[in-house]
């Protein structure tokens, strides 16, 4: 079958993921703008929900990747793993609630796009890992290869979005266990001013 060309347009700057002038990462973050503008514009025209507003979309993706980067540098993963799975962890979802099926449905989708040379950035090891930490993002596993458990980590810290504190005995990484990397994530994702001190709710992960 003859691959699929794709071009991969301009992303608005709202679409990227956060970067802010005390970010130790920012500069790193914008040698991956490729990546993201490639990803996005693959995912959003496909995605079935509200990509800009919702609580499984582009908002969420973005903080994704903003605690993925961080892992993969704590860890000593390819961040392009990270970069991937948070553009594409939620994009097979067919609504916002109970959704089994949408991780497997996500790394048959990063299959096929491997397929059409879109996914290009890593091995086939590496690609491996990102498949299997999709089909089980939402199982709340925590024993599994570092790259794994830094994809689902980083999913798991934007709990808060939802109303959830992440429990640190339901991520899988040092890192990200780090009560002062749960108390930044929980002020990301409620918009919250650095300096404010967050909340505490526990519940069960819904990613």
């Amino acid at each position: 079958m003859k691959s699929r060309s794709h071009r991969f347009p301009e992303a608005s700057p709202s679409a990227l993921p956060p970067a802010t002038a005390d970010d130790p990462l920012a500069d790193n973050a914008r040698t991956h703008v490729d990546l993201i503008r490639k990803a996005l514009a693959v995912v959003r025209p496909q995605f079935r929900l509200d990509a800009a507003n919702g609580i499984h979309g582009v908002p969420h993706w973005s903080r994704v990747w903003f605690h993925g980067r961080r892992l993969a540098q704590a860890l000593e993963v390819n961040p392009h793993i990270l970069a991937w799975f948070a553009f594409l962890h939620d994009s097979q979802r067919r609504n916002d609630g109970w959704d089994p099926g949408h991780g497997r449905r996500a790394a048959d989708y990063a299959v096929r796009l491997r397929r059409e040379r879109v996914v290009v950035e890593l091995s086939p090891g590496e690609f491996e890992c990102l498949c299997e930490a999709m089909r089980l993002h939402s199982d709340g596993h925590v024993v599994g290869e570092p790259a794994i458990l830094a994809c689902w980590d980083s999913d798991r810290l934007d709990l808060a979005r939802v109303g959830i504190r992440p429990d640190p005995d339901r991520l899988g990484t040092g890192p990200a266990r780090r009560r002062e990397t749960i108390e930044q994530a929980v002020r990301l994702a409620r918009g919250e001013p650095s300096g404010v001190r967050a909340g505490s709710r526990r519940g069960r992960d819904t990613p």
